[in-house]
């Protein structure tokens, strides 16, 4: 960094400085890959376990051989350093290990939901110009559709149960395998465990030293507008996040486990709960399909020392009501995601009390923008009600919306981020990019999060409300002028409007106000529609609720009032 752009940063208000000793308050971003990174932190730990999948335990020596035979595999079947791979998987090893030969040989990783509709996977394909997708059985039926519209040569086929051990991966095929339907072995179809094979006699030498600055993974989210968008993050992005957990998260050891519960599809799940626990040496659990029912058996199960999640998931974890639960071998426990309610966060508190945790939980910030996580609540920072303090060299203002005027300590703002985190930007999206990324006086680029929050005096930050028209829903953006596209796109539907309406267990749920063309009976139509949303959204983006208007209400320059429709809605639930 040079010194114009250190004595900029010194005319930054840092207020929280003080809860970190001085050596942590900066970190070194080293100018290497997110697979180097992961290489250098596992020298050493060679007979550590990293992964842990149903039992199965991969070491770190391990993990790093499946790595390179995979990232030997990759370029035998024709990918270079910048091609996008699409990675289309839950939480399983293969995720990881292709996750990771990616990055090695300097591609680009494409990370989308499994569950993602036709049309979206698509989209996703599509707009990154993706080459490859690696994908698990299940997506088959959707991908098979839509394959031949994208410039995918080749697509590689996984199984959840690739690296269960033999006992599990039999009964997992009687059980559930045999359901799925699966594509024929064939040029464009290529199974996991024969892709591996072919690169076994692939022996080229090449020079795979990747830097910092260059473009590694793409993750997607909905911006400024609510439409979805690619989310260009670097090798330094991650390796930052790294550096900052170890100042953060100092307590944890080398052996530690983690439940990796949020997807790695997830900036949440990939970067915070996945890849810089393996960096600090941490086994990390890996959970595909997280059932909240029995979260309290998972406990029991593994044991872990630092969970990870978004707010309904504690909710779910006091429901079990488990009293023999005992959590006094957690040393982290952090929520993010979603805010966390006041009255949650104490249910909680004494929850982990009764249950012998030694610990408090600690409410983190972020988004996906900057790699989903840019503040904590932790030690003495640990405030109530807060999203405590930015991690070493992030910084945050707030500022008056709609203007970089920063307002004083304890007024509301809009939440603006600087730090080694922030995305490049969007996607082929110039518009947003600017709009997101802005240049204020002090020379910083910083990141408009669209979100209210206030700074007090001691630098600790409070989250307040979201700008942005955005439906969280169990921790999964839900983008309404994307739903309201895809329904729209039914032929009986002339407008859709959708909002976000309380949920007992997943905070919120979209709902659907639909107007249907002259012609159209909602008693006729109401199957359709929700078998086309089926198709083309996942699942958790698919309204809760559609309700069938004549019209729907407009503001004074004719735009439909969404705002009118939140405020019936809550009305009509405070009757209930």
């Amino acid at each position: 960094m040079n010194v114009i752009n250190l004595i900029k940063q010194k005319m930054i208000k840092t207020p929280w400085s003080k809860y970190y000793k001085k050596e942590e308050r900066k970190i070194k971003v080293e100018d290497i890959s997110i697979y180097e990174m992961l290489e250098k932190c596992s020298t050493d730990r060679d007979k550590n376990i990293a992964i842990n999948y149903y039992g199965k335990q991969i070491t770190y020596k391990e993990l790093l051989h499946k790595i390179n035979q995979a990232a030997k595999a990759f370029r035998s079947q024709g990918i270079r350093r910048g091609d996008v791979v699409t990675i289309c998987m839950p939480n399983t090893p293969e995720a990881l290990v292709a996750f990771y030969a990616v990055n090695k040989i300097g591609a680009i990783a494409n990370m989308i939901h499994p569950l993602s509709g036709e049309k979206e996977i698509k989209e996703y394909l599509t707009s990154t110009h993706s080459v490859m997708l690696i994908m698990i059985d299940i997506c088959y039926e959707k991908v098979k559709n839509i394959i031949k519209e994208t410039d995918v040569y080749k697509t590689i086929v996984t199984s959840a149960s690739d690296s269960m051990n033999f006992l599990l991966a039999f009964g997992y095929q009687v059980t559930q395998g045999y359901k799925v339907k699966k594509p024929k072995r064939s040029e464009e179809y290529v199974y996991w465990k024969d892709f591996i094979r072919k690169g076994l006699n692939y022996h080229a030498k090449e020079d795979y030293h990747t830097t910092k600055d260059t473009p590694a993974v793409i993750l997607h989210s909905g911006g400024t507008t609510g439409s979805p968008k690619g989310i260009i993050l670097t090798n330094g992005n991650f390796n930052a996040l790294t550096e900052q957990a170890k100042i953060v998260f100092k307590h944890i050891d080398i052996g530690e486990k983690v439940l990796a519960i949020m997807p790695i599809f997830h900036g949440f799940g990939l970067g915070v709960s996945i890849n810089a626990p393996l960096d600090l040496g941490c086994e990390v659990i890996l959970i595909p399909q997280f059932n909240a029912k029995k979260f309290d058996k998972l406990i029991e199960k593994y044991k872990p020392n630092i969970l990870f999640g978004v707010p309904t998931l504690y909710e779910a974890l006091i429901n079990t009501k488990n009293d023999k639960l005992n959590l006094r071998m957690l040393k982290y426990i952090i929520s993010g995601g979603d805010s966390l309610s006041p009255s949650l966060e104490r249910r909680i508190n004494v929850y982990l009390s009764n249950h012998g945790a030694n610990i408090t939980i600690s409410q983190g910030y972020g988004m996906t923008e900057s790699l989903a996580a840019v503040a904590l609540s932790f030690g003495e920072a640990n405030k109530p009600g807060s999203i405590g303090i930015p991690f070493p060299s992030n910084y945050i203002k707030i500022v008056k919306p709609g203007t970089q005027e920063e307002v004083p300590y304890g007024e509301d703002g809009e939440i603006c981020i600087s730090g080694p985190t922030v995305m490049t930007g969007y996607l082929d999206n110039e518009k947003e990019t600017n709009e997101m990324l802005q240049i204020h006086k002090d020379g910083m680029i910083w990141l408009h999060t669209g979100d209210i929050g206030m700074m007090d005096e001691d630098g600790v930050i409070y989250y307040k409300q979201r700008l942005k028209r955005m439906i969280i829903s169990s921790g999964y953006n839900v983008y309404p002028a994307y739903v309201e596209q895809v329904i729209e796109e039914h032929p009986a539907v002339l407008k859709c409007t959708v909002i976000g309406i309380p949920h007992p267990y997943k905070i919120e749920v979209p709902k659907a106000y639909i107007v249907l063309k002259n012609g159209y009976n909602p008693l006729t139509v109401r199957k359709s529609i929700k078998d086309h949303c089926k198709k083309n959204l996942a699942k958790y983006a698919i309204p809760a609720d559609f309700e069938y208007r004549k019209s729907l209400p407009k503001t004074l320059i004719g735009k439909v009032d969404f705002k009118k429709l939140q405020e019936e809605s809550r009305e009509q639930n405070e009757k209930k």
